[in-house]
């Protein structure tokens, strides 16, 4: 594991619609082991290999992270809040968090009391943020309207190679494909590849959409988490059974070309890796539904880190998993024809 790398991903603030820290660090990371890095309005950053060749395989994996913004600020200095994607509203009052400022960090906590948590519908219109500013003026002279706020939580390691971190949702995947493409550049790789650490996922999926259609890409291989059946409150029943350690996990979707899937497979049994299968009846909710109907159609695969309380402030992964992915893509893309 590059655990700078890494750690480096996971400790940066990432809210959908603010990647750029995030995509700061893919860009000084990877400028060493690619042929180009590309970077648009939006700040999706595509790092290549082989751009002359005819085939062009996307990689693709979203940067940004489920969180907060500033919506105003009363006059007693209490921040208000709208949410930038699926959060868990329950899992925000009394906890710590971290505001992303032009000035640097600010830090504060969502005010929590007994009878807030016995309201039946508890949303981000009940939320008041406490950064211990006097009034308005003396808030405004620390944030702004629209700064980003995130969870202020830690990565720490756990029994059995586990490792806890917010938003692996999916700075994980990220993290995946630029590893994937700096082993397959090493080993050989000759087709062209794409790596894209795209923007957006939680809330408009327009930055997989956008690169894309600029890359106009052969096939694309979309990595991002899915929900193991390992945990408390899930079903396999919905999705199949998937555990954490049990290796990457491609899906059964409608927009997955079984013929990719398959190849996957092959590549994983020739490179001894242990892989796992899940079902989706209709999309899959990732990145890969934009890209899938992109340009004039774009074959895609689907490959799944398993994830335990996905949308938490502490999700959960096993670097067993990432290995395996970052293996099967590479061998992948270096046996590709």
């Amino acid at each position: 594991m590059n655990n700078n790398f890494l750690n480096n991903l996971l400790n940066s603030i990432s809210v959908s619609g603010y990647e750029e820290q995030v995509q700061d660090i893919v860009e000084e990371e990877m400028k060493d082991y690619v042929d180009e890095v590309r970077r648009d309005e939006m700040q999706n950053v595509t790092c290549v290999i082989n751009p002359n060749s005819d085939i062009r395989i996307m990689l693709s994996a979203h940067a940004d992270e489920i969180g907060l913004m500033i919506s105003n600020i009363r006059e007693d200095g209490r921040l208000q809040v709208i949410d930038r994607g699926g959060i868990v509203p329950s899992t925000y009052p009394g906890h710590a968090i971290s505001i992303k400022t032009s000035k640097g960090i600010v830090y504060g906590v969502v005010e929590a009391y007994r009878e807030l948590f016995k309201e039946k519908d508890l949303g981000t219109k009940q939320f008041l943020i406490d950064i211990g500013a006097k009034d308005r003026e003396d808030a405004l002279s620390y944030v702004s309207i629209g700064d980003p706020i995130v969870l202020d939580t830690t990565i720490r390691k756990l029994a059995n190679d586990k490792f806890t971190a917010r938003a692996l949702d999916d700075r994980l995947g990220v993290y995946i494909i630029m590893e994937a493409i700096k082993r397959a550049k090493k080993q050989g790789c000759t087709v062209g590849v794409y790596a894209a650490s795209t923007t957006g996922e939680e809330t408009t999926k327009t930055g997989a959409y956008w690169t894309s259609t600029r890359i106009n890409p052969s096939m694309a291989i979309v990595v991002d988490v899915t929900y193991t059946s390992d945990c408390s409150g899930m079903d396999p029943a919905e999705m199949g059974t998937v555990l954490l350690g049990g290796g990457p996990v491609l899906c059964n979707s409608p927009i997955v070309v079984k013929a990719l899937n398959t190849k996957m497979e092959e590549c994983a049994k020739t490179a001894g890796i242990q892989i796992q299968r899940e079902a989706a009846s209709r999309l899959s909710y990732t990145d890969g539904d934009k890209i899938h109907f992109s340009n004039q159609g774009v074959p895609t695969v689907l490959v799944s880190i398993p994830l335990r309380y996905m949308h938490m402030p502490a999700e959960v992964a096993d670097e067993k998993d990432v290995e395996g992915c970052i293996e099967l893509i590479s061998q992948f893309l270096i046996k590709y024809k």
